[in-house]
Parts: C-alpha cells; structure tokens; sequence
C-alpha cells in the first residue's frame, strides 16, 4: 500500500501541487484499506449522462480540479440527480459557474457516483501541529460539522481502544446508536476508519491535512463520501537536547544544591537581590550560601563574592538577580564553574520584544551546559530541601504536590491558596519564558522524586510537544498531572483548508496532547488548586461505581447532577445492598443512590451507612453531603467520617472518599479536620467534591488503574 500512495504523492509534489484531488486522495484512502465512494469522471455532458445511466440513479456530481479545494464554493456539487436530462443540465451547469469563479482553475472534469444510502453523517480528518505532530479528529459531519463543531481530536498513533473513547467522547454520541428507530451505525466501522487514517498520516507525515466529509455511518458500515488532501513539510518545533538521565541529574542539583550563589546579592532591602537572600536564609536552607557582590564583604551575616571564580567551595545553582544584558555574560562564569543551573529571575528578554537578548542567552547556556530557568521568574521553592529561591514570600509547609507556572501573578495565587489551605507542597516553580527549562523537564523530574505524588502545571503554551508527551505519558501512569491551559485560542498558522484545519486550532490540539499524555485538563484556576490539594490524599478507584450518602435530600440531587457533568458513574444499588442501607436510616429516608438519611440522623446513622459504603465491595467511591444540624454538629460529622474510615480501613483497602459540607461557619473546621485526615471536603459547595472526585477518575482511566467491568 505505501507503494501506490508514494507513487500519488510523488507525482503531486513532481507537479507543485500542494493539494490532492479528491480522486488521487480516495485512492490513497483506498490503499489503506479505507472504504470510499468512487465513481468516474466525465468530460462533457454526454458521456455524465451515459456514466450517470451505468452507475444507477440517483447520482452526485462534482468538480474535478486541482485548483478547486472547496468545490461547494464554486457550485461545484450536485446531489440527488435523478434523470439523464438532470445529469446534462448539472454538468453544464457545474462547468460555467466554476469558469466564472475560477477562470484560470484546471478542470479535468466531473465525477459521478452513485447516492450513498442513508446514514449518519460524519467528519473524519487529520492536521499537523508544529508542537505536537499529526492529530486525528472525528465528530458530526455534514452541515453541521461547522455548526455543532462537535469534534474531538487524538494525536498519532492510535490504537482501537483510542479510536473508540473518540467515538464516545463527542456530544452526539446517541445519534450513532437506536436512534429515532433508525438502527444503530456500526461503531467498529468507523474506528477502523480512525485507526487507519492514523496510521497513514504516521507512515507518510508529509500529508499534513486530511478531510473526509462527509463519511457515513449505517448498520452495515461505514464509507467515505468525499475527501481531500493537503501536502507539505511536517516541521516540528523541537528544542530538546537532553536526555532523561541528563535532565534529572541536572533538576537534582538545582532543586536540591548543596551549595547556592545569588549573582546581584545586595545588603539594600529595596532589592530583589536582598530579598532572594533573605528568604533564603529565613527558609531554613542549610546548605551553602554564597552572596555575589563586588562592591560588599557581607550581607545578612554571610560573606560576599566579587565572582563566582571566588568561591572555594562546591555550587550546583545560581540565582541571577541581575540587568537582562550581563546575565549571559554571567552564564559563561558559572559554566566554567561546573555549576548545573540558573535560576534567572532578571526580566527584559523575550516578554519585552527582547528576543535577540534572550536567544544569546540560550547560545551561552547551551554552550555552558548551564540549565536555566526563566528567564522573567519569581524563582522556586523545594520544601524537602528548605529552598526558598526567591525574591517573593517565603513558603515552607511540607507535602506531597509539585506546582509550576508560567505566571508570576498565578504563582502568588498558588502561594496564597496554599498557605490559606494549609496545602503542603513539595515545589513551587515558576518558568516565565522558558528558554530552557520547561514542563517536560519538571515532569521528569518530579516523577522520580519521591518526595511527589502530584504534580500541577499552569501551562500557556508548550515549546517541544513531542518531549512534552513522551514525558507525561511515562509519568502519569505513576502520578497524577494536573494541567490548566492558558490562552485557548488558534495558533494562526493553519491554513483554513479543510474543515479539519479551521476547526482544530491551539485549545482542540491541547486537549489531544494532554488525553495522549494521560494529563488531567482543568478548565481554571480554582479547579487545578482544589485538584493538586487532593489528589494525593485519595487511593485510585478500582472501578465505576460510585455511590452518595447524604443527609440532605436536595443536596444529593445536586451532588448527582454534578457526577453526570464530571463523568461519574452513580451504581444501581443490587436488592441486598439497598435493603442493607435501609436497616440504618428512616422509613421516610431514601436509598438507591444518593442514599438520604434525612437531616434528622444522630452520628451512628452516618458510621454505619458509611462503614457499609467503604467495607462492601461492590461500591468503589463515596461521595459524602453533610447538612449542619444541632443532632449531627458539623465537628461531630468530621470525627464520625474519621472513625468509620479508620474501621473500614482496618478490614478492608482504602477507597477514595470526599465530601461536601452545607451548613454555618463551623463546618469550615470540620472539612479542615477530614483534610488532614485524608478526605477532600469542601464548604459550601455542592460541585467541588465531585470535579477533585472526577479528576481522580479521568487519571486513573487513563493510566489503566481502573478494572474493566464484567
């Protein structure tokens, strides 16, 4: 098959064209095993009505041009024809408008196929992204292919299982089953499509956008109607020069140093660089600390540098508090110094128009073998090693949740969040323009560090999208990462060829490189900081079913509500286990799921209907509304679900728990408590619970934690 499609290609590019007709795409569909329509091309009006007569009536007719892409816009299709006097009057009719659109297009002529029978109109296409390579996406084709733009994309390759979650992803997924009577399409037939078109934009790159539009889906099958091709170079952005091992030998040194020198170190506490110093010291960094500055002995109590030569001892890290035009010069001095890194807190590069300064940088580092991070950052902070590198407030509370971020301003978010909900985190980074180090470096290492079981990003663009994935996709098997893209809108440079090309754009092409990295997208702030704080307390789910006991009847219809928005699955209670629930709770309570055992139930209500949830096997999840009452107060609540946690756990494995507390101020200090105790819990919220809840779910399908249901 790679022989004819090399040899269609090849004469493609022999003649300058860039885009394939719909006859040479179809062929190379066809080489790939991909069903299509075919037909023939007539060349005047008689020999259409004498295809048109073999073929069987009713026929469709279109435009043969290299020079017409988008043949609907010339008048260039005619469906549903009927009759040979309708086939001669299409053709000549075709043939004019199109002169008169395009005068100088090259047409070859009219192609004629049979009417497809009836179906559900589908879109299947493929596009290149510089960051991240060749995407596949599939939704609603037709008319409303623009209309409903519901589509989804993955990025190459795929397998079968890919091909399938594609096809349940979409909006209208329903229309593809028993529909209004209709019988359901074929689901295996279209993912066949799916997968072949993906392996064949893997084997041959250089086709940079395919459009198969529409592709219709019946019991029988699946067949493509009408396609198109678009060639080209496939140039990836790629920046990468490291290896694995190098780049987690280098983040250890700079993350844990064991001796550190701040470049523009200054006694004045106006600077940035007696600040950095400060919070430094203050953060209880027990390493080595070496002030440069020429024009002091000491600041803070500790002997100053005039350069980095001075030192006697061992550097691993600098953090560069200098004008944006000496710090490549300073780069140089800590190359020839073996230091591993540069934390460059200096702005005026890239993000003021300052490129030229900044890919100087960049030349210098490389050359150095210096790993920098920033430029234009707020610095870092790495809680294990009591490292406050940074000219910002100090943070020192420990736990296990690695944050990084473009954004100063959302960096400060992040501190202030966690310090007001005592979240401990084992890093804070900031990246700001990314020279060199960026996600797929920290992904690296913070999946080897055991000091991390999350990690968060706040992500605006990504440089290499290739390295990017291939880390993600090692580590989110092991660890959960979170990730809140910034900026959705298209990146501008796709041509607009094909229905696939207009509608994939920057925000669609993100969310294919996180669901290939097993990444779990927040859609804000608040998400990706309630996410990072309680991922880490939860085991993963061994399975979908997911069962709510509240004691508020309208908060549990909210709570349900909310599992249908975020992917959870509610369970249908078997008799035995129903009739279980309802020894514990009130005749005027309610089981099935949510489980209501009304407001008016004592703390032994609670233990035993959630002692029940955590120790039967068949619940895998538990979602808990708490309704403040004077019988059950809020801090009688907390210590109820402590207690019946620890029992459960102590017969049976940890299951992932959260709850959602209504009620006045007290119940703040009774989510704190459950916190610590290792239960997301969320005040005054019916929705948050479940988004920690379904994020967790997404992960763990994605890194096959979750069992297959019999």
């Amino acid at each position: 098959m790679g022989t004819e499609v090399t040899r269609i290609l090849s004469e493609a590019k022999r003649q300058g064209r860039a885009v394939l007709t719909e006859i040479e795409s179809k062929e190379v569909l066809k080489a790939y095993g991909i069903p299509v329509r075919t037909g023939q091309v007539a060349t005047d009006p008689e020999s259409a009505a004498e295809i048109a007569g073999k073929l069987g009536y009713p026929v469709v007719m279109k435009i043969v041009s290299p020079d017409i892409p988008h043949k609907s816009d010339v008048g260039g299709v005619r469906v549903n024809l009927g009759s040979p006097e309708a086939v001669r009057s299409a053709f000549i009719d075709i043939v004019r408008k199109a002169r008169l659109e395009k005068p100088k297009a090259d047409i070859q002529g009219l192609l004629i196929y049979q009417m497809v029978p009836e179906g559900v109109e589908l879109v299947i296409g493929a596009t290149f992204s510089r960051q991240f390579g060749h995407a596949v996406m599939f939704g609603l084709g037709g008319i409303l292919v623009e209309a409903a733009m519901d589509v989804v994309f993955r990025l190459v390759p795929l397998t079968r299982e890919d091909s399938l979650r594609m096809i349940q992803e979409i909006r209208g997924r329903k229309i593809l089953g028993n529909f209004r009577g209709k019988p359901a399409a074929n689901v295996n037939a279209v993912a066949d499509i799916i997968e072949k078109l993906s392996a064949l934009v893997t084997d041959h790159p250089e086709i940079l956008e395919v459009d198969m539009n529409p592709v219709i889906a019946s019991a029988a099958g699946a067949i493509v109607v009408d396609a198109r091709m678009a060639l080209g170079e496939p140039k990836k952005i790629a920046d990468t020069i490291y290896s694995s091992e190098e780049i987690v030998t280098g983040m250890k040194r700079i993350f844990s140093p064991a001796g550190i020198a701040i470049i523009g170190a200054s006694g004045d506490p106006s600077k940035l660089g007696y600040s950095t110093v400060k919070n430094i010291i203050d953060g209880g960094y027990k390493g080595k600390i070496y002030p440069i500055n020429p024009k002091a002995d000491e600041i803070l109590g500790l002997k100053c540098y005039r350069s980095v030569h001075e030192i006697p001892g061992k550097v691993d890290v600098a953090v560069i508090v200098i004008p944006a035009k000496n710090v490549a010069d300073a780069v140089t001095a800590l190359g020839e110094k073996g230091v591993a890194g540069a934390i460059v807190i200096s702005s005026g590069f890239a993000e003021i128009g300052n490129d030229d300064l900044q890919r100087e940088l960049v030349a210098t580092a490389t050359k150095s073998r210096v790993r920098i991070l920033g430029p234009n950052i707020f610095g870092l902070y790495y809680t294990p090693a009591n490292l406050c590198a940074t000219f910002c407030t100090p943070y020192t509370e420990k736990g296990p949740t690695a944050l990084s971020c473009q954004s100063g301003g959302v960096g400060m978010a992040i501190i202030g969040y966690s310090r007001s909900n005592r979240m401990g985190v084992s890093a804070i980074v900031g990246v700001g323009n990314k020279c060199d180090v960026d996600e797929d470096d920290l992904i690296e290492f913070f999946g080897q560090d055991q000091n991390t079981k999350v990690i968060a990003m706040h992500v605006e663009d990504i440089k290499d999208g290739v390295a990017f994935v291939r880390a993600a996709g090692k580590i989110s098997r092991q660890k959960p990462i979170i990730a809140l893209k910034a900026g959705a809108t298209a990146l501008g440079e796709r041509a607009a060829f094909s229905h696939t090309g207009a509608l994939a754009g920057d925000d669609r092409i993100y969310s294919a490189a996180f669901a290939k990295a097993g990444i779990v997208r927040v859609s804000n702030l608040e998400d990706l900081l309630d996410c990072a704080r309680s991922l880490g307390k939860m085991p993963a789910p061994k399975g979908e079913n997911v069962l709510i006991v509240t004691g508020a009847g309208g908060l549990g219809v909210l709570l349900a509500d909310a599992c249908s928005k975020h992917q959870l699955e509610l369970m249908q209670l078997e008799k035995d286990l129903d009739q279980a629930f309802r020894k514990f709770i009130p005749p005027f309570g309610a089981t099935g799921n949510p489980v209501d055992i009304t407001g008016g139930e004592p703390p032994e209500t609670y233990e035993a209907t959630i002692r029940l949830a955590l120790e039967d096997d068949r619940i895998d999840a538990l979602i808990l509304g708490y309704w403040h009452t004077l019988i059950t107060p809020p801090m009688a609540f907390a210590e109820t679900v402590i207690r019946a946690k620890k029992a459960a756990e102590s017969v049976k494995a940890p299951k992932p728990i959260v709850a959602s507390l209504s009620g006045d101020v007290e119940v703040e200090r009774a989510a704190s408590l459950l916190e610590t105790h290792g239960v997301p819990a969320f005040a005054y919220s019916s929705e948050k619970a479940v988004v920690v809840l379904g994020a967790l779910y997404r992960w763990a399908r994605m890194a096959g934690r979750i069992r297959p249901r019999s």
